[in-house]
């Protein structure tokens, strides 16, 4: 991976869209919702129009009316402080309605989602003796110290079938995973969701440059498909031509830099000798000493 900062949130809120296609009309979706006056915000809100709907992906089983749902990329931490941090935000969520117990504390869900599964908060469960279920592949239910049903979604561990954008979000995904992203990408008709899967695609390509250049490479994929992927590897190529020109500049700034102060330099040093020279206290020698950016020979020749 280059150093560039990948903005993972805003491919993981277009992830969960996808996601939740079969039930996207029973659904509002709050990107950062703010909590209270002060910056406080969790990344999703998820909240059902009607909490009787069933939700078809296995995701959405837990939820209820008002789902928080906090994402944690790659290179973010998800550990027992931020367990109990996600926990707080259903508590302030609960607490900020318009009337006492206006939000239902059993109609309020937590959902945690990271790429690859917490193995220290899966400890201080089990040395807590807090217990857990796996119902499906990759989602763990919290069943004890939780206020609010509350589940951890591992995204590597799900079904690569049933959850091809969330999977998407990882840094380490392999060709078949790109391939079929693409694949999956490219059989979306309606416009509002071939942006979404761009926004996810764009992450993915960035996160996995070298796999994404493979399957680019590769004279058997379709051409509709690398047409797909052009403008994110043309996006990934202008960033690095931008960094490398940056530098470049830097360097040159640099390098100019260091040659009008040498000139300078040398016009000064100039001056200083000839003022030297002309008092005739001074040996060429003596002055070199002095200002040695200047030889012996270019002294003498100040007097000429």
């Amino acid at each position: 991976m280059n150093n560039t900062k990948i903005q993972w949130h805003p491919g993981f809120v277009a992830a969960m869209d996808l996601e939740f296609e079969e039930n996207r009309a029973d659904l509002t979706y709050e990107k950062e919702y703010n909590l209270s006056t002060k910056p406080l915000e969790m990344d999703l809100l998820i909240i059902k129009k009607d909490p009787m709907v069933q939700m078809v992906n296995e995701i959405g089983k837990l939820f209820c009316g008002h789902n928080i749902v906090e994402y944690k990329s790659p290179e973010d931490h998800m550990d027992v402080d931020t367990f109990y941090k996600a926990a707080a935000y259903g508590c302030l969520y609960k607490a900020s309605g318009q009337y006492v117990d206006e939000r239902k504390a059993e109609d309020i869900t937590v959902t945690m989602i990271r790429d690859t599964k917490p193995e220290g908060l899966f400890r201080y469960f089990e040395d807590h003796h807090i217990k857990t279920v796996n119902p499906y592949r990759g989602i763990y239910y919290v069943l004890d110290t939780v206020l609010f049903p509350t589940q951890i979604v591992v995204g590597r561990e799900l079904e690569q079938e049933n959850h091809v954008w969330l999977k998407a979000l990882s840094d380490r995904i392999n060709r078949q995973q790109m391939e079929e992203l693409l694949e999956k990408a490219n059989s979306l008709k309606q416009k509002f969701e071939r942006e979404l899967a761009d926004s996810v695609l764009e992450i993915s390509i960035k996160a996995n440059r070298w796999v994404a250049e493979e399957v680019r490479g590769d004279d058997s994929m379709g051409q509709a498909m690398l047409e797909l992927m052009r403008p994110e590897i043309d996006a990934i190529v202008g960033e690095a031509k931008k960094e490398v020109t940056k530098e470049v500049t830097k360097e040159v700034t640099k390098q100019v830099t260091r040659e009008v102060t040498k000139e300078v330099t040398r016009d000064l040093a100039a001056e200083t000798a000839r003022k030297m020279l002309k008092s005739g206290k001074f040996t060429a020698e003596e002055i070199h000493e002095y200002v040695p950016w200047l030889s012996v020979e270019e002294i003498q020749q100040l007097n000429s």
